[in-house]
């Protein structure tokens, strides 16, 4: 879902339906499903609502397990939402950022 909002926003954005790996980037620096927009596709009350931007693409960073119940045709919560360890992840995606940067001569953004 989150794939697919991130190319309607491109689209938006740059007024046409066949977007570029960059104008797709630039899609998903500007989601944000806030509440009204999560409950208009379908996924109220699914995922904490988010924004996500140049420098986090990953919107809040919570996460939490949820199993389908097909019999009642419904998610349930399995665990609270949590926060991953971003001192280690953090640390580890700007050093491979960096290092994929540099090998493929990319301009560094948003930092």
């Amino acid at each position: 879902m989150v794939q697919v909002e991130a190319a309607r926003v491109a689209q938006k954005i740059h007024g046409t339906s066949k977007i570029t790996p960059a104008m797709y980037r630039d899609g998903m620096e500007n989601v944000d499903l806030n509440a009204k927009r999560m409950e208009e596709l379908g996924f109220k009350n699914f995922a904490p609502p988010f924004k996500n931007s140049c420098e986090n693409h990953g919107g809040s960073g919570l996460a939490a397990v949820q199993q389908w119940d097909a019999k009642a045709k419904k998610w349930n919560m399995i665990t609270d939402y949590m926060y991953g360890d971003a001192a280690v992840v953090d640390k580890l995606i700007a050093e491979d950022s960096t290092k994929y940067a540099k090998e493929q001569k990319i301009a560094m953004r948003c930092n």
